[in-house]
């Protein structure tokens, strides 16, 4: 009576577990590398009944059942199944799948997918080979990378199809006035870059710097100003200079004319000859030598740096030196370097062309020219606190 119950548990057994392992053998025939077949959802199975606790003789009894062999070809569980109509899998549309092959051109119609080279395709190997070798010729022979060489450039044309129905003086008319409304025309600039109020330790002063030009990107005329002076005393020392500019190159130009002094000290004329421009580091430098009509000669270099804080808030610190070749006690001027101004002004653009500044200023006269400044009862030494604008059109 055991040994029937033992041989009916088995049978029951076997017959469940038999559907579960060729399910597992068959897919393991569709076994494709590169490619995740569509598996239906398991649904969670019930226990058999024959897991549950045997007598150890019928346990001992059941023999699992040896795993199919693998197969030779991954492809073999494929044999003779039609891939166009496969449910659940559309070939021509599924990203990142190369059909391996066995040598063999796929059969027309088939298993090959657009712009897409497969495995052992010798001829589809030889393309990409070439468009590779194409592209790194020409990214080699275009742009930045062109071979150095000296050849010349190409010749500037001549032939223009309207000279074959306006005559030549309409030609030439025209082509004037191309030139001028397309950057061979005249411009005006006139700015003071200084206009302030000084308040000082004692009697308050004022102070100006401006030019203003005319000309072109090559030939300008300058007209250049500057002085200060003292409330209720008048004007301490002022100037005016009329200068031919040439541009020398895209940040430089030389400039030449004459030099006027005013003021209530010995009126000079003077020879000019000086430079104007931007150094490297976007600073504005300007220079300049003067001969004077009873052979003094003078010298001043000047520059100023705007550094923006905001689009519109700019911090200009400035400095400005004098020199002079000999003494000129008329002038209350010594040899050397005569007088140094340092100065640190903030503005606020409200619109470009104005622009109100706050800052202060230091100026201090040295060697003989301060000897001669407290013979005449002036201080050496002079500080202010600036407010003013800066304006241009």
């Amino acid at each position: 009576m055991i040994r029937a119950r033992a041989a009916f548990a088995a049978t029951a057994m076997l017959g469940f577990a038999a559907p579960v392992m060729a399910q597992d053998h068959s897919m393991q025939g569709m076994n494709m590398p590169g490619m995740s077949m569509p598996m239906p959802a398991k649904k969670p199975a019930a226990k058999p009944a024959a897991k549950r606790q045997q007598p150890a003789k019928a346990r001992s009894r059941v023999k699992p059942k040896a795993p199919a062999k693998a197969s030779a070809a991954p492809m073999s569980g494929m044999e003779g199944m039609d891939h166009e109509t496969m449910p659940g899998m559309d070939h021509s549309t599924m990203p990142g799948m190369t059909m391996p092959t066995t040598g063999q051109q796929p059969a027309q119609g088939g298993q090959s997918m657009p712009g897409m080279p497969m495995p052992g395709d010798s001829q589809a190997g030889h393309d990409m080979a070439g468009m590779a070798g194409m592209s790194m010729e020409v990214m080699a022979q275009t742009g930045t990378a062109l071979p150095a060489g000296n050849a010349p450039p190409p010749p500037v044309p001549t032939d223009h199809a309207a000279d074959r129905v306006y005559s030549a003086d309409a030609m030439m008319m025209g082509r004037h006035h191309l030139q001028q409304h397309h950057g061979g025309g005249n411009f005006y600039q006139v700015m003071f870059n200084l206009a302030e109020y000084q308040f000082r330790n004692g009697r308050d002063g004022y102070r100006w710097d401006g030019e203003a030009w005319y000309g072109g990107d090559i030939n300008r005329l300058f007209v250049k100003t500057e002085g200060e002076g003292t409330f209720r005393q008048g004007v301490d020392s002022a100037e005016v200079q009329a200068l031919y500019s040439r541009a020398v190159g895209p940040y430089f130009n030389l400039q030449a004319g004459v030099r006027q002094d005013l003021g209530p000290s010995p009126k000079r004329t003077y020879a000019t000859v000086g430079f104007e421009g931007l150094a490297p580091g976007v600073f504005e430098l300007s220079g300049a030598a003067f001969l004077s009509n009873k052979g003094d000669l003078l010298g001043r270099l000047e520059g100023y740096y705007d550094q923006r804080i905001t689009q519109r808030l700019i911090l200009q610190p400035r400095a400005e030196l004098n020199f002079a070749a000999q003494d000129v006690p008329e002038n209350r001027i010594g040899s050397g370097l005569s007088n140094a101004e340092l100065g640190l002004r903030l503005r606020y653009e409200i619109r470009r062309e104005f622009a109100p500044y706050i800052g202060v200023s230091w100026d201090r006269k040295v060697g003989d020219t301060a000897r001669f400044s407290r013979a005449a009862g002036d201080d050496a030494t002079a500080k202010s606190i600036v407010a003013g604008v800066r304006v241009w059109f």
